[in-house]
């Protein structure tokens, strides 16, 4: 990656919420789902919630062939793509002091569009298995004419900055005594029961990589 620019220094008034770690980086986003790639078009701002995969320092995207945003992207131009975990809800005595625990990444570099044949399968694979390891070898894998209705765009990353808050309630010391209950409420992304397809065969159990998922 790049040395880091104006882009991407912590600000002076929260140095200690900035991890400058390359793994706390990635284990973010490998933990996350969705990132939000934001980017201009003559003078016009979008931005795109969509799933991504990592393999090291590259981000890859995929969408269809037919897209106008993804048709932008493999132009190759530069985007900003963010990845934010929320870990808790923090409640303070005011109002003023509330806050949430978080993780986050904001990562810079430019869109490619990846042609080559291997790079794609291995962009289709990783990019399954980030969303659900164990998936890529159970199920029926894209056939060539699937692929070809694929775009991957590639994002190899810059420069990135990782901010994080991961404590209790801040409050003014005038505040302490109020009748007004403080703490913290953690949030975690849990999965709920499988619900099964009843439109195909039928009496299949449940895979073990499915009854046991997780994030993080």
């Amino acid at each position: 990656m790049k040395a880091k620019t104006s882009r991407t220094q912590g600000s002076r008034y929260y140095p200690k919420r900035y991890d400058t770690n390359p793994e706390s980086r990635d284990a973010i986003l490998d933990e996350g789902l969705v990132c939000h790639v934001s980017f201009n078009i003559e003078n016009q701002p979008f931005i795109i919630p969509t799933g991504y995969c990592r393999i090291e320092n590259t981000l890859y995207l995929h969408g269809s062939v037919g897209s106008h945003f993804f048709m932008q992207m493999a132009k190759g131009i530069p985007v900003c793509v963010s990845v934010t975990l929320i870990d808790g809800l923090v409640l303070a005595r005011s109002v003023f002091h509330h806050s949430m625990n978080y993780r986050s990444v904001i990562a810079f570099g430019k869109t490619r569009e990846v042609t080559d044949s291997s790079e794609r399968w291995l962009a289709a694979e990783r990019f399954s298995e980030h969303i659900l390891p164990g998936r890529w070898e159970d199920a029926r894998q894209p056939d060539p004419g699937e692929m070809k209705k694929t775009m991957f765009i590639a994002i190899d990353i810059e420069e990135a900055s990782v901010k994080f808050r991961a404590h209790g309630v801040i409050d003014d010391e005038e505040d302490l005594e109020r009748n007004v209950w403080a703490g913290v409420l953690p949030l975690k992304l849990v999965p709920q029961v499988p619900e099964t397809d009843e439109a195909g065969k039928t009496g299949l159990p449940i895979p073990e990589y499915i009854r046991h998922y997780s994030r993080g």
